[in-house]
């Protein structure tokens, strides 16, 4: 389960013609070293842990298992709300202490879930969330117009999202430019005691602000399954009460790693052969 680390990469791909890749940060300097390198298929959708701009220079082609760990990340994104609704993480942990403290939680149906980005990650947390009697309010810079579940669901604008929203669950990649999504004017917009799921990425987040939120009850609850640095070095978040942290296990499901797999190796496979390898 561990990682490899840069030197690792930089000393395993030096004569590799294709690399089947997880999570890790995979650096200009390791693709520069990599000289008979032409694909690297990922086991997931997310590959801002490469350098996308020199594995573009270099000509080597980045490939994307779209759409293969879907259901595992929706069902834990659900899973963080239900953890945060009923405070199930920090009542397991009281009791085995050898605590009786009961925190009062709060039931989904009639809450509105705010999505951003709706593409096959949130439509099923979409159809979950509609089981539980929510209404689903959902931004997407590209909206699947024919993706109509219930009268319960609507597009919105981003705006919409973050005034009427009581959960925020975020299923989208990185912003262009780097910056956060979650930063104190976008934290203004929001419900008082809004809950934020981020099971997608770290850099959504401006963390400060976030923290200052947590702090002052602005925010009611964050959950995140995605870091920086993993595993992270800074744990302010993290050790946050009202904070529920999982390891980055959205796709790590049997199912999921599975499917994620074979797809990244029919990718690799059919990669390759475009150079006639």
């Amino acid at each position: 389960g561990a990682q490899p680390s840069e030197e690792d990469l930089y000393s395993s791909l030096s004569d590799a013609v294709g690399y089947l890749a997880g999570v890790e940060k995979v650096t200009a300097r390791v693709l520069e070293s990599a000289r008979n390198l032409k694909v690297i298929s990922r086991n997931g959708t997310g590959v801002d842990n490469i350098d996308l701009a020199c594995a573009n220079r270099l000509g080597i082609k980045v490939l994307k298992a779209e759409g293969a760990n879907a259901r595992g990340v929706a069902e834990l994104a659900m899973g963080h709300i239900l953890s945060a609704a009923r405070s199930i993480p920090q009542s397991d942990a009281s009791l085995k202490r050898g605590l009786w403290e009961r925190s009062k939680g709060f039931e989904l149906a009639g809450k509105t879930l705010g999505l951003v980005g709706c593409g096959k990650i949130g439509k099923l947390v979409t159809g979950f969330s509609l089981a539980f009697g929510m209404k689903v309010a959902a931004y997407d810079p590209y909206p699947d117009r024919n993706f109509s579940p219930s009268p319960l669901f609507s597009f919105v604008d981003l705006d919409s999202v973050f005034f009427s929203a009581d959960i925020i669950s975020l299923h989208c990649p990185p912003l262009p430019d780097g910056k956060p999504l979650i930063d104190r004017e976008a934290i203004s917009r929001m419900k008082k005691d809004v809950v934020i799921v981020n099971t997608a990425r770290a850099a959504l987040f401006d963390e400060e602000a976030v923290l200052e939120a947590l702090d002052s009850g602005r925010i009611s609850a964050v959950t995140i399954d995605a870091f920086e640095t993993e595993p992270p070095t800074d744990f302010r978040l993290v050790k946050h009460p009202r904070v529920i942290a999982t390891p980055h296990i959205g796709g790590f499901t049997a199912e999921s790693v599975d499917r994620a797999t074979a797809v990244a190796v029919d990718n690799l496979i059919a990669g390759l052969r475009e150079y006639g390898l």
